[in-house]
């Protein structure tokens, strides 16, 4: 019984450290966009399958009995591959997705469906933007040369970037008190952030409805149709369970 968990996200790390604990032969799999992840319990491979025909070898080779898709809500294109790949091997495929997040009296929220739409929306907002949407795509944001940007991810952003930039490398979770004092300390104007869910990142917009500051939540890709979900570890195990024994 071989369970195989797409992850990097904390509830990856939590489902392969609960499914370990319970005798399951576990293997996850890490994009490698992150240059020292943190590592989950069970055995670990680095690196893409080669599309969803490699990762369908992979299955049948390595006799996965259970595939979940626990990858961040915004990985799209993995979601995909992992949905065609359980179609082509008949693999039991589950999707771990935490909720997002929901706004709160006092939340200044303007949705956006794309990182060019949050991008769109900024000049009408404040002039200094602490953007926490992550490492790649900042291109989208490489036009406004009128605003000034605090960019914050794990690694050193990719690819083009806003001509007034900060960068701050940090990794969460992320306290109130340390987001309070970023927020002052930058004199940030505009919050932007995927809807990422989980508490791990969800400081931030407390601190932003507390200051009063305007918040560009980017919406997240459509799901994979007809992948079972699972909003929480102890579902996803107790899934792994039903199709294992």
């Amino acid at each position: 019984m071989h369970v195989l968990i797409l992850g990097g996200t904390t509830e990856a790390r939590e489902l392969a450290g609960l499914l370990a604990e319970r005798g399951r032969t576990v293997t996850s799999s890490l994009a490698g966009r992150v240059s020292a992840p943190r590592l989950p319990r069970g055995t670990v491979r680095i690196g893409g399958f080669g599309g969803p025909r490699g990762l369908a070898e992979w299955l049948r080779d390595h006799h996965v009995t259970a595939l979940v898709d626990a990858t961040h809500p915004f990985a799209a294109r993995i979601s995909a591959n992992a949905a065609e790949a359980a179609a082509r091997t008949g693999v039991p495929l589950l999707a771990l997705r935490r909720p997002g997040w929901t706004p709160a009296p006092g939340d200044r929220w303007h949705p956006a469906d794309s990182l060019a739409h949050a991008a769109h929306l900024l000049p009408a907002l404040a002039d200094r933007v602490f953007l926490t949407t992550g490492r790649s795509g900042l291109a989208a944001f490489a036009g406004l040369d009128d605003l000034w940007f605090l960019v914050r991810s794990v690694d050193p952003p990719e690819g083009v970037l806003p001509r007034r930039t900060e960068v701050l490398l940090d990794r969460g979770p992320y306290t109130l008190q340390g987001e309070r004092e970023v927020l002052r300390e930058h004199r940030i104007g505009v919050l932007v952030t995927k809807d990422s869910g989980g508490a791990a990142t969800a400081a931030k917009l407390v601190a932003a409805r507390e200051a009063g500051l305007p918040v560009v939540v980017v919406r997240r890709p459509p799901a994979v149709e007809g992948v079972e979900v699972a909003e929480d570890v102890e579902r996803a195990a107790r899934w792994v369970r039903e199709r294992t024994g």
